[in-house]
């Protein structure tokens, strides 16, 4: 379980604006989460580099900076913040780009969660050398969610490439769905920033892995 910290969403407008990331860490660890993914980009998402300095400082999970990686700078940037990991989306980036930032990411020390939407995003992830793919079931022009993109997309990531799903994981069914697939880690936030008791709604989306 990657447990997401955000305050708003350009498909769903503001989720939790005065949530305070520490709190939220720290259920999201209680609730068994494996890592974190805080947002620090402002304005689509409400979010801020201080996010992240106070969930890291709650809790002992590594944490994933998400934003928007398109220079050297914003690696740079992520390891100021003390930030374990950075997303990298290939379809906002050149080949060149995706494979300088990936290299320099793994060089500080990062681990690199590398976003694809469709066949030819992941076929260009896998040739920069991405060792953690996310398949993120929502479409980035129209916001909507395609809840079996995923499982199309599950064949083409090779073994010992960790394949994370996102967008689109609402309950024990999709989580459960994406294991049959061949995920490994789902990355949830809408789901859990609305939920009530966030420790237990994350709790119930971790499942059983096929035999």
């Amino acid at each position: 379980m990657i447990a997401e910290i955000k305050r708003r969403s350009p498909s769903k407008g503001d989720l939790d604006t005065s949530l305070d990331p520490s709190a939220v860490a720290r259920e999201y660890e209680h609730g068994g989460a494996a890592c974190l993914s805080v947002l620090t980009d402002a304005p689509h998402f409400g979010g801020s580099p201080d996010d992240l300095h106070a969930a890291r400082a709650a809790t002992s999970l590594p944490v994933l900076r998400k934003d928007f990686t398109v220079s050297d700078a914003d690696i740079f940037d992520a390891v100021l913040m003390g930030a374990d990991a950075v997303l990298l989306i290939v379809a906002a980036l050149t080949d060149d780009e995706l494979q300088r930032l990936h290299a320099l990411a793994t060089e500080c020390g990062l681990a690199a969660l590398v976003e694809v939407h469709d066949e030819e995003d992941l076929a260009r992830a896998l040739a920069a050398g991405a060792r953690m793919i996310g398949v993120n079931q929502r479409d980035l022009r129209t916001f909507e969610v395609d809840t079996h993109r995923a499982e199309r997309l599950a064949a083409g990531i090779p073994p010992g490439v960790i394949a994370v799903a996102e967008s689109g994981i609402t309950g024990p069914p999709d989580a459960l769905r994406c294991a049959a697939a061949g995920y490994r880690a789902v990355l949830v936030g809408e789901h859990l920033v609305l939920s009530t008791d966030r420790a237990k709604s994350l709790s119930e989306l971790q499942v059983a892995l096929p035999s």
